[in-house]
């Protein structure tokens, strides 16, 4: 018990000089930390400053930027809008041509109707003249040389007045042996023909005439009586 005792009052008597030898460690620590923690906060601090300061700084050139991107939207909207105005100006001008050429058309074919259907009289006047002279007369050059001369005459006058009027797109139309045509033929009356095929035209009353692939005037004409 005495050795017990002993050791006891030992650790009783060691453990001030220990406390007392740890304290000032400690308030050192805590003091070196508390510093560097000032110093820390001191740098924080300065680049905060530093940081405010540059902000300050670029401010100016942030609202020029600001104000050039403004700017730039503006013009963009700007060119949307006139390049809508263009496209929309091209589109109706195209149509203007489009409509200006159907027109122009319109009264070429107009003009050239009028002008072709004041034709027929005189061409219709070639076939009233050769019609007048006898088909026994016009083939017999002996006894009717003069009579076959004139005949000759006015027949070649057509054909060439007729292959001018072709030039310009006036096609004559005599469908005598034709199929019965109802798009281009009139028939002004029928009747059988017993060595003909029924629908037949056998007989021309008046010439037609084409413009362009157009009728101009159906060809009056007879068909074979029967069906068709």
């Amino acid at each position: 018990m005495l050795r017990r005792l002993l050791v006891q009052t030992a650790r009783q008597t060691a453990r001030p000089s220990v406390a007392s030898t740890r304290g000032p460690l400690a308030r050192a620590s805590f003091v070196r930390a508390y510093s560097e923690a000032a110093k820390e906060e001191k740098a924080a601090d300065a680049a905060a400053e530093t940081s405010a300061e540059e902000a300050k700084e670029l401010s100016p050139l942030e609202k020029e930027l600001s104000e050039i991107k403004s700017k730039l939207e503006k013009k963009d909207k700007e060119s949307a809008q006139y390049k809508d105005q263009l496209m929309r100006s091209i589109a109706d001008f195209r149509n203007l041509q489009e409509t200006t050429k159907r027109e122009i058309t319109k009264a070429k074919e107009f003009a050239l109707q009028k002008f072709a259907k004041d034709l027929l009289e005189s061409v219709d006047n070639f076939d009233r003249a050769l019609s007048v002279v006898d088909a026994d007369k016009r083939t017999d050059p002996e006894n009717h040389k003069e009579l076959v001369d004139l005949y000759e005459g006015i027949k070649m006058t057509q054909n060439v007045f007729e292959k001018t009027l072709e030039k310009h797109g006036l096609k004559k139309i005599f469908p005598e042996g034709e199929k019965f045509d109802p798009n281009q033929h009139e028939a002004t009356f029928e009747a059988p023909q017993p060595d003909k095929e029924p629908g037949t035209v056998f007989f021309v009353q008046q010439a037609g005439f084409l413009l362009n692939d157009r009728v101009l005037r159906a060809a009056k004409v007879g068909v074979v009586q029967g069906d068709y």
